[in-house]
């Protein structure tokens, strides 16, 4: 008898959905056949379809009939080698996605692996993080974006991508999942882990790679590279040690300047990047599962809703990013004197508000007054915003807020709505920080996007500024095949930092790539070595 599941796809509500019983009753009637006739199945794949009246969860069902032997496929578990010394060294510096996952990928092709990291372990971060919601103190090397596990551990940790490599995005999930992540990552259509789960995630990781003889140094920050006739030997840290190593791949993240200016100031290519920046927007929950599921209450078989808008406004986009239903808005500066925003969310999504980056496109129509920066026109831009929202809000962690409605009508907010933002806000005209292009467009993108949500301007709904770390506003160049700086022999740009990824598995993919590039160029080094 048969050893492979059949496949099959069901639309069914979200009561069936969630109980194994009643889903197996409707299974058996969709496939027509008697319940008894079934042996074992499992959902595949699960999205949620809410444009009809009756929401319905689509589901794809794998099962096997009675009699059928029943062999459920078993994905190969990675096999990582025991390094040493004795093995090729390759540097890692950054230990957000694509670092972490190209170290594990370094490991499997027998290299090691010495990861640097300027913030601290995981779980000594969350006390910076709390000086900052509470006393307003920015540690500039341990913050929102700065330590083990890199930005997005503390945003939310969506594994959503528009990468089309389904085998290698499924090899990331299936990652994760060896190392602590819940089975419904590879099921969701938009699978989350939770910002309360990841650090654990994330230090099974590390003690994975510490395990296999890899090194991972925190509160070890790169200050200079080693070069040799264009040739990467080695990086000093913290203005004093050096480390010597065959390779560097270079996963410093999107907010990590200091490595832009360095890489600025010695001269080693680096290029202007078009990025994206707006405000933070946040609702009620229950007014946002109003809008999409046309019920305020959604019981319990439905998750906390979510949104994705994306129009265009003087042929350029305006769109959403990043959206947390349930979630959080945290303050995310990464030196003093600046402020930022960004949002993240529990597993379970079950706090009362809903928030979204509202992003516009920033190209040099917007940095006019910045083009004698050259290639970090698009940093210097993002600093003087940030440096200009700190100021308008008080010279603290508060941030400049305005209701929707009253920046639709161009009218200053009498008083700023409850919102989940825990250092404060302050009531400032967002006309007051952007360039008007950018104002205008993020006021018409809001005015399209509540034609396509009627409620979405709700006078409780409150915009915070600024967000404006989406993306890099500085590329890293590298070549097409060898993934090496065009410049630079040895130095693997890398992830979101180098401009490369967009999120956390496309940064994880990204870290495997490189990492499977420095194997293939290290091993046809030895190789000429030997003949």
């Amino acid at each position: 008898m048969s050893s492979t599941p059949h496949y099959t796809d069901i639309r069914v509500t979200p009561e069936v959905a969630r109980h194994p019983e009643e889903l197996k009753k409707a299974l058996a009637k969709h496939i027509c056949i008697s319940k008894n006739q079934l042996s074992e199945f499992k959902i595949q794949k699960r999205s949620i379809d809410a444009r009809a009246k009756q929401i319905k969860y689509q589901l794809r069902i794998a099962y096997f009939l009675k009699d059928e032997s029943v062999i459920w496929p078993t994905p190969t578990k990675k096999e990582y080698h025991q390094v040493s010394d004795e093995n090729p060294k390759v540097l890692v510096v950054g230990s957000g996605p694509a670092g972490l996952f190209a170290a594990l990928k370094l490991l499997e092709k027998g290299l090691k692996p010495i990861v640097i990291e300027r913030g601290k372990d995981v779980r000594s971060r969350r006390r910076d993080l709390a000086k900052l919601n509470k006393e307003h103190l920015v540690n500039p090397e341990s913050n929102y974006c700065f330590g083990e596990g890199g930005a997005g551990t503390y945003s939310d940790g969506k594994l959503y991508t528009r990468s089309g490599n389904k085998k290698t995005i499924k090899e990331i999930l299936l990652t994760f999942v060896e190392h602590g992540a819940s089975e419904d990552i590879l099921v969701d259509a938009h699978p989350h882990i939770g910002t309360n789960k990841l650090p654990d995630i994330i230090t099974k990781m590390r003690d994975k790679i510490i395990e296999c003889g890899g090194e991972i140094h925190f509160e070890t920050k790169l200050t200079d590279f080693l070069i040799e006739e264009n040739q990467f030997k080695g990086i000093q840290v913290n203005d004093e040690k050096e480390i010597l190593a065959e390779a560097c791949i270079l996963a410093t993240g999107h907010s990590a300047r200091d490595i832009f200016y360095l890489l600025y100031d010695r001269k080693i290519k680096i290029e202007f990047k078009t990025f994206a920046m707006g405000v933070r927007v946040e609702h009620p929950q229950a007014l946002i599962d109003e809008i999409l599921y046309k019920k305020s209450d959604r019981g319990k078989y439905l998750p906390p809703s979510a949104y994705s808008l994306v129009e265009q406004v003087d042929n350029k986009g305006v769109y959403s990013f990043c959206m947390c239903p349930g979630g959080i808005i945290a303050p995310c500066a990464t030196t003093p004197g600046e402020v930022v925003t960004n949002g993240w969310s529990p597993s379970k999504r079950n706090n009362p508000y809903a928030n979204s980056g509202i992003v516009v496109t920033v190209d040099d129509e917007e940095l006019v007054d910045f083009q004698q920066f050259g290639a970090i026109r698009g940093l210097k831009f993002q600093e003087a915003i940030e440096k200009k929202c700190w100021l308008l809000a008080g010279e603290t962690q508060n941030v400049p807020a305005q209701r929707l409605q009253d920046f639709i009508a161009k009218r200053k907010s009498v008083s700023i709505p409850k919102n989940s933002y825990q250092p404060g806000t302050t009531s400032v005209e967002m006309d007051a920080i952007f360039p008007k292009a950018m104002t205008k467009r993020l006021r018409e993108g809001f005015k399209k996007f509540t034609q396509k949500m009627k409620g979405f301007d709700h006078p409780d709904a409150v915009i915070l500024a600024p967000e404006s770390r989406t993306s890099s506003p500085v590329r890293i160049p590298r070549n097409d095949d060898s993934l090496e700086h065009p410049e630079l022999s040895g130095l693997y740009p890398c992830g979101e930092g180098a401009g490369y990824a967009g999120g956390i598995v496309s940064a994880a993919i990204d870290g495997e790539r490189c990492a499977e590039a420095v194997a293939k160029a290290l091993l046809k080094k030895a190789s000429k070595l030997s003949n």
